[in-house]
């Protein structure tokens, strides 16, 4: 899921949500292991054959390497490079009778809201997080202060005032992600949820735009929409006088919408400006990365330059203040504003990179290509005598079968490695296998996003693959995919 939203941007869900764009570029597909090929003892340290002698790694409790699926993304490795090109796909030696029909994957599971949920609009949920209430606490303050010097004669009823005019302020900032959302819509992208946070709000988005074109509008209409407000609070002010509480407050409403529109009109990634920079950039080159690239960039750029010039700003009263005198209280407050708006908009041009380069290697993890041979055993099989078969087979997992071939479990890697080879001919494969559930079941057709969401909506250390009609492919180790997430990842763009 593209995180490029920002201060008002929208944001694309990814790896926790994964919400990749279509990637270009070649698809570098693993290998398989030859089929006629004994299993002997892996000198990969990303592969780890049935019969190799426990080691440190391979001793890890079945809990632990449990645990670790259900905190970490999905764990996924190409188990596919040694195998030769004629051998892509591992068929599993099979009993010869189909398994119990085709499973349906999983519907990926959504992570928490992350705040206080206040409705739904248009069937997206909005939250508020906790850091709002601090800004919102924090403008009531400095408001409430200003309002003081102009209408004096409010006492302590303009710490009410401020506070709607913070909830109002909100209100706008909602606005302007509702109009992200509406063009995700429009656009058939499904939007995961708008985070009302401490610098603004974020829409999370999680596909990416099909063309630079949707791109440029779907950024658009965000600033768009607060330059409209912008417009409808001076029309307000217009109605009113200008020294009364809603001529300050439509006054100030005004000013921070164009503030809002302005500063993610700014040309860098995460904001609204660096996605229209980067849908022009995918436009004149075709490739979505380069626009992705030069819009990081600029938002890194951006970002240093808030470091540095937005205090001096204020110092020098270019923005309407007064000239301030260097070492104050206010100078200090300005420094650290900048520090915190910097780092954000650093961190998210910084995360629009790697989200980027996720979505264009993620349609190398494929189930097909990741899924180990499989032979099917009964319970009450010796270990040493299943290894065998799966030896003359060429296999690297164990699937236990009822009497009528059906796929009842999975022989679990790390607990056959935890057998002493002396005691292998005495300990039946039943007991070493766990029972298989449906979220263990998945197609061999999974690829990319899909195989991702699959597997964190089901967390385990194996999977049963299964062809369309329901006939055993495999088995795809966790640990294989992770370890070809990690592999496409670190493989340059």
């Amino acid at each position: 899921m593209d995180e490029s939203g920002g201060n008002g941007g929208p944001q694309s869900d990814g790896a926790e949500g994964l919400r990749p764009a279509e990637p270009h570029g070649p698809h570098h597909a693993p290998g398989s292991q030859e089929p006629t090929r004994p299993v002997e003892p892996s000198t990969d340290d990303n592969r780890t054959s049935l019969t190799k002698t426990p080691d440190t790694e391979t001793q890890r409790t079945e809990t632990q390497r449990t645990e670790t699926a259900r905190t970490e993304p999905p764990r996924t490795e190409a188990s596919a490079e040694e195998r030769p090109a004629e051998d892509r796909r591992p068929r599993a030696a099979r009993s010869g009778r189909p398994g119990k029909g085709t499973p349906v994957p999983p519907k990926a599971q959504k992570g928490p809201g992350g705040g206080l949920l206040m409705g739904k609009p248009f069937g997206v949920p909005v939250y508020v997080a906790p850091s709002w209430f601090l800004v919102a606490a924090l403008i009531t303050w400095v408001f409430g202060n200003q309002l003081d010097r102009v209408l004096p004669e409010l006492g302590g009823a303009r710490y009410l005032v401020s506070l709607f005019f913070a909830v109002a302020f909100y209100a706008s900032v909602l606005v302007h992600e509702l109009a992200h959302t509406v063009a995700a819509l429009r656009f058939k992208l499904p939007v995961r949820r708008i985070q009302l946070q401490f610098f603004g709000g974020v829409s999370e988005i999680e596909k990416e735009s099909e063309t630079p074109g949707r791109e440029f509008v779907l950024a658009f209409v965000g600033p768009l929409l607060s330059l409209v407000l912008a417009g409808v609070f001076y029309a307000g002010m217009q109605a009113v006088d200008a020294g009364t509480v809603p001529g300050v407050l439509l006054a100030g409403l005004m000013i921070s919408n164009l503030i809002v529109a302005a500063f993610n009109l700014l040309p860098g990634l995460p904001l609204d400006g660096g996605r229209m920079l980067r849908a022009v950039v995918w436009k004149i080159t075709g490739k979505p990365m380069s626009g992705t690239v030069a819009a990081a960039w600029v938002g890194r750029a951006l970002a240093i330059s808030v470091l540095i010039g937005l205090p001096l700003l204020n110092q020098s009263g270019a923005l309407g203040g007064e000239a301030q005198d260097i070492g104050g209280m206010d100078t200090v407050t300005d420094a650290l504003l900048a520090a915190i708006l910097a780092a954000i908009i650093w961190t998210g041009a910084g995360n629009s990179l790697r989200m980027a380069r996720l979505r264009e290697h993620l349609p190398e993890l494929r189930a097909r290509t990741l899924t180990r041979r499989a032979v099917p055993v009964e319970s009450e099989t010796p270990l040493s005598e299943a290894l065998r078969r799966a030896n003359d087979a060429g296999a690297r997992a164990l699937v236990v079968v009822d009497t009528d071939g059906d796929p009842m479990a999975l022989v679990r890697e790390a607990a056959i490695v935890s057998v002493p080879q002396h005691r292998r001919p005495w300990v039946g494969v039943g007991g070493l296998a766990q029972d298989l559930t449906e979220g263990m079941r998945i197609s061999a057709e999974l690829a990319g996003e899909e195989l991702l969401d699959t597997l964190r909506a089901t967390p385990a250390t194996e999977y049963l693959v299964v062809e369309e009609s329901g006939e055993i492919y495999g088995v795809l180790s966790a640990a294989d995919v992770e370890r070809a997430f990690v592999k496409a990842m670190a493989r340059p763009t």
